[in-house]
């Protein structure tokens, strides 16, 4: 028998239903907000296997009929996943992850299925709270239940899930996710908020977060399943002794050794001479033995932070990795910049294309085009890694999506600055925070390629160790710190504010405190790497980069539309033969660009004359394209032909039109009339003299 929950969110109704679809799974939420269903179910496996991680999917599927639609492949159905389900999965697994049980043996599978949209209210935000109220109801060992919302601001005032037309009007997008007493996840954009603008915005989305949680705790007393009982491997506290007494010096060496190479060296060391030493007071527990080291690392390096206030490369809590920016780094593209910190580094390009150079999206709010975009990407080298290169996975098209989204807000408008923008960023180098050395050397490839961007935008990561009562946070973590720690915050913007922030954290939530604080060691970070960026390139290029595509608009009647393309596209292919390519949009805007100025300004030329129209009075150079006994016809524009009568052609008498000119001949005439129908009498006698 289904059950349905509702309550009021947002000035909506939000119901929530059980027992209606999926009744197989171990636990499925079918949902509806305004006229957006989406169904989310949980389930697990039957076999426990230990796999050394949490064996979690999240997959986010789009259903093309949810919007009426078709899908527009070849196949005409659903495949890979776009990049915004790519991106809608990684915010619900972000959100949950942390909130199972360490070492949890079972397969999890969270399937978030959108069935119907009404191109208001979205369904990412409904796929995160489903995901929680899935996992509540089944008898998944789960530490919610979680709330989700979207927080935007209109107008000065915060909304709780804005429609997508308050979206359009919004400064602020921000998803937030949290339990009853902290935040679990945030990620999102803005245009150059303060850091207390953002703690507010969150604060405010926290009171809804809070409802949601009670709301799911009458989910959970109705219909929800007795949890999953899983024991915990019993501790051998025989091995964890014998590998202390091994390994303890040599991990204290390891963790002050300032190079991540060497570091990795001793440790991986380590780990061999461990496994070799105990393996006969330990037969068959290689695994085991590997573990316990991993855990010596991790919980000396959290002490060193801690107790301490030591960092493992020797730097101060607070402090920066050191930074150096190189711009022009690459002679033949429109713009380039070598952005490195520490072992992190991206070489990021700037490329300037035209209208056709959009990047087309099809989703289920249709087909649309993007005139910037970034691409980020991670090659196994960056790391000391051989792997096959398939494409961009779902890491890439996260860590690309948070760069596009800082720099998004001092890119240039279209009308303003009329070129398409493509930003590359390819690692060379990680030790974490790639993704915000990607806006750093991204931002600094836009000055270069003389894009009139409002102002250098970079990121800064702040870390966390938290034990207990205890807790430290860390400038700019590397890698290490970034595995063994607690939080990862990416926190970009410009001199002015943010623009875009991502958290994941690895603990069941953050205080509000901790992260106001974290929100101020990130700023004091960005300021920090903008002085070094602005020392190089502090402001864009005057002009743009030589190689990069002159642009050049028409505006033409919507009625000379077909004049400019021709039959069949004949004119408009004569025009490209000047070397520049032609758009012409519906409106008679028509977008002319080639790699010089030269093709452009003769591509202009022709389209003028093509659509230019004649005049009385107006002398013109014409060619006479077919005679008649009573005189020729001559073409003095494009396409438009006028009739030059025999008594117009002398003073004289003329008795045959051929003595005058003939097919193919230059004349110079001047238009007598025009009649209504468009109909040109020339006069040739009118120019010359008697």
């Amino acid at each position: 028998m289904s059950q349905k929950f509702e309550t009021q969110l947002g000035g909506r109704t939000l119901s929530f239903e059980i027992g209606r679809v999926a009744k197989q799974a171990n636990g499925a939420v079918w949902i509806q907000y305004g006229e957006t269903v989406v169904l989310v179910t949980a389930c697990r496996s039957n076999t426990p296997e230990d796999r050394g991680f949490l064996p979690l999917i999240v997959d986010y599927r789009e259903k093309a009929y949810a919007g009426g639609r078709i899908p527009g492949n070849f196949m005409k159905r659903e495949s890979r996943p776009t990049e915004k389900e790519t991106l809608s999965a990684r915010l619900t697994d972000h959100q949950i992850r942390p909130m199972f049980p360490k070492k949890f043996p079972y397969e999890i599978q969270v399937y978030i299925s959108i069935l119907s949209v009404d191109g208001e209210n979205d369904a990412d935000v409904l796929g995160m709270l489903g995901a929680s109220a899935a996992l509540c109801i089944s008898d998944i060992p789960f530490a919610g239940p979680m709330g989700a919302v979207r927080v935007g601001r209109v107008n000065g005032d915060f909304v709780i899930n804005p429609t997508h037309s308050q979206l359009d009007e919004s400064d602020i997008d921000l998803l937030v996710s949290g339990t009853d007493d902290s935040i679990a996840s945030v990620e999102g954009g803005a245009h150059e908020i303060s850091e207390e603008e953002l703690v507010s915005a969150l604060k405010f989305g926290h009171e809804s977060i809070k409802e949601l949680v009670e709301f799911q705790h009458q989910l959970i007393s109705a219909v929800g399943k007795e949890k999953l009982l899983v024991e915990e491997e019993p501790v051998n506290e025989d091995l964890i002794s014998a590998v202390a007494d091994f390994a303890t010096e040599r991990v204290k060496e390891a963790n002050r050794t300032k190079e991540k190479e060497d570091r990795d060296d001793l440790v991986n060391a380590l780990t061999s001479d461990a496994k070799e030493a105990l393996a006969e007071q330990f037969p068959e527990m290689e695994k085991e033995i590997g573990d316990a080291v991993y855990d010596l690392v991790k919980s000396d390096m959290r002490a060193m932070i801690l107790k301490e206030k030591k960092r493992i490369d020797g730097r101060a809590l607070d402090e920066v990795r050191s930074v150096t920016c190189e711009s022009q780094v690459l002679p033949r593209t429109h713009g380039s910049a070598l952005f490195t910190r520490g072992q992190t580094q991206a070489l990021c390009v700037a490329t300037l294309g035209t209208k056709q150079d959009e990047r087309m999206t099809d989703d289920l709010r249709g087909k649309s085009f993007k005139s910037y975009y970034l691409d980020y990407n991670f090659p196994a080298y960056s790391v000391g890694e051989v792997r096959f290169e398939r494409g961009p996975g779902r890491r890439d098209i996260g860590h690309g999506h948070l760069a596009e989204r800082a720099i998004e807000p001092v890119i240039p408008s279209v009308e303003t600055f009329p070129y398409t923008i493509r930003l590359v960023s390819d690692i060379t180098e990680s030790n974490s925070s790639s993704s915000m050395a990607t806006v750093c050397g991204c931002s600094m490839a836009l000055m270069d390629a003389g894009v009139p961007v409002k102002s250098a935008v970079c990121g800064a990561g702040v870390g966390l160790v938290m034990e207990g009562d205890e807790w430290e946070l860390l400038t700019d973590i590397q890698g290490a710190e970034d595995f063994l720690g607690d939080m990862d915050l990416k926190v970009a913007g410009t001199d002015e504010g943010i623009t875009a922030i991502q958290m994941d954290i690895k603990i069941q939530g953050i205080r509000f405190d901790i992260l106001q604080l974290a929100l101020e060691r990130a700023k004091a970070g960005r300021q920090h790497i903008l002085d070094v960026m602005n020392s190089t390139i502090g402001k864009s290029r005057d002009d743009l980069s030589r190689w990069a595509p002159r642009i050049e608009f028409i505006k033409i009647p919507v009625a000379k539309i077909g004049a400019v393309i021709g039959p069949g596209g004949k004119m408009i292919r004569e025009i490209e033969k000047t070397g520049a390519t032609v758009n012409v949009d519906d409106d008679g805007t028509i977008t002319l660009s080639a790699v010089e100025a030269g093709p452009a300004e003769e591509a202009r030329r022709m389209i003028e004359s093509i659509t230019a129209e004649a005049e009385i009075g107006k002398e013109y150079r014409g060619t006479v394209k077919r005679i008649m006994p009573f005189g020729a016809f001559v073409e003095i524009l494009p396409g438009k032909e006028g009739l030059l009568h025999i008594s117009e052609m002398a003073h004289r008498r003329v008795e045959k039109v051929e003595d005058i000119v003939s097919e193919g001949d230059h004349i110079q005439v001047k238009v007598l009339e025009i009649d209504t129908g468009g109909k040109m009498r020339l006069s040739h006698k009118a120019l010359i003299e008697k």
